[in-house]
């Protein structure tokens, strides 16, 4: 017989946008319980520590400019930031050469011209998509029926150049160009400030982590929800009623006025609705797939590169490996290195054997900086494909045509589920900065409704 427990508002889903809105809704005064399917606080933040104390992001990690959200919170709950490693050079690996440079890469003239052209006509384009309804942009139909893929192939003229920006597919949506729409590439890129700032570790998205890992954000705001975070509940089951919700796990039955599911589209896919989803609502959760992404963490004594005056980063178009970053703590030991496997090779890697899996990543760690890169004392590695709770990193992915007909369902509430997580957010979609901003403005809308 399941336990029953009535309140205001239920709330679908412990990462930040659930934890946020619920912290939202308990300061105004309203009973709110979380139900969480994973045994901890977090969703796509997850943090492990080494035996050492060493910190080890597994999930989102980074802080950048403008995220003001997050770094609120960071500061709120006592979690220090410190910035990126990046004095010295980065590599690039190229067209079979290896590069190693501070500022622009040393590429051939006219690569550089036409990544240039190429960027600056990307960003005026991504500037003019309405970040609160794509579907409203100017040609919104035109650039929804391409993909990101076919606008790099007519715009970037010299194969260097679309090299970089299929790289910056990879590094930045966690897929293939030919998996999503331009249209979907340009709000994102608007949502965070730019093709620059999303690549970019100074004055960009990469440029600041968490002493304590970005997973202590959440549990700092899932320690001032109290016993209202259950945990190991995935619910199974949501029915709408007129004035009423019941929010069913395989051991709670949970009825409140409203339920905020704030949980990646193919999870909140996998709920059963009763009545069923209107048309509008089940055909969008059809067609947001996830992106695809294994975190990698080569652990070293020492961080060596350093030594060889390099920061750690490098971009790379060579499989399975295309960007790298110093993932060491503050005081740099032990030395780490973040590999990330995204994309076609995160898939065809995930079912490969483990030790060939490492092997690969190790080798390819190898190529960019050297021989030692390939013992490290320690591997750790998280295939967010696998996880049973996520099925895929960084966000969902609109595919081409999905924005223009069904882009209006996203955030729109159903009866009285209301509609969270990063990719509803229309500032930083994809971030820790737009799951806050998703989980705060869901909240609003049942407060407003209250009034």
């Amino acid at each position: 017989m399941a336990q029953t427990i009535d309140t205001d508002v239920c709330v679908v889903g412990a990462g930040l946008a659930g934890l946020s809105a619920a912290r939202q809704l308990v300061d105004a005064g309203r009973d709110v319980v979380v139900l969480e399917a994973r045994e901890r606080v977090g969703g796509r933040v997850c943090t492990e520590r080494l035996a050492d104390g060493t910190v080890i992001d597994h999930g989102g990690q980074w802080l950048g400019p403008g995220q003001h959200r997050i770094a609120r919170l960071a500061e709120e709950v006592g979690n220090p930031t410190f910035p990126t490693y990046a004095d010295g050079d980065e590599v690039l690996c190229l067209g079979g050469r290896t590069y190693r440079f501070s500022g622009d890469p040393p590429l051939n003239p006219a690569v550089l011209l036409d990544l240039a052209q190429a960027q600056t006509r990307f960003d005026r384009l991504a500037v003019r998509v309405p970040l609160d309804a794509p579907w409203r942009a100017d040609r919104a139909q035109e650039l929804d029926s391409q993909t990101f893929d076919t606008w790099i192939r007519r715009n970037a003229l010299t194969r260097g150049a679309r090299e970089i920006f299929r790289v910056y597919s990879e590094g930045v949506f966690a897929s293939d160009p030919a998996d999503f729409s331009l249209l979907h590439a340009l709000f994102y890129t608007h949502s965070g400030n730019g093709f620059a700032v999303l690549a970019g570790t100074r004055d960009g998205a990469q440029q600041d982590r968490f002493a304590n890992g970005a997973q202590a954000n959440a549990e700092g705001l899932a320690a001032l929800l109290g016993d209202r975070v259950r945990l190991a509940q995935p619910v199974r089951r949501i029915d709408r009623r007129d004035e009423a919700v019941a929010v069913l796990t395989d051991d709670l039955l949970v009825s409140a006025r409203d339920a905020i599911v704030a949980v990646p589209p193919p999870l909140a896919a996998r709920i059963r609705y009763e009545p069923a989803l209107p048309p509008a609502r089940d055909q969008l959760l059809q067609r947001l797939p996830m992106g695809a992404v294994i975190k990698c963490h080569a652990i070293y004594d020492r961080p060596f590169w350093r030594d060889d005056g390099l920061t750690g980063q490098a971009t790379s178009d060579e499989p399975p490996v295309k960007v790298v970053f110093d993932s060491s703590p503050p005081d740099g030991t032990p030395g780490i290195l973040l590999a990330f496997v995204e994309g076609a090779h995160a898939r065809a890697l995930s079912g490969a054997d483990p030790k060939e899996r490492r092997d690969a990543v190790l080798g390819a760690l190898a190529t960019l900086f050297g021989p030692a890169a390939r013992t490290p004392v320690e591997y750790l590695e998280r295939d967010w494909t696998a996880e049973e709770w996520t099925r895929g990193c960084y966000a969902a992915l609109f595919t081409p045509g999905t924005w223009t007909q069904h882009g209006p369902a996203l955030r729109e509430p159903v009866g009285r589920i209301h509609w969270a997580g990063t990719e509803t957010a229309t500032v930083w979609c994809g971030y820790m900065d737009g799951a806050i901003q998703s989980g705060e403005r869901a909240a609003q809308e049942i407060l407003t409704a209250d009034a």
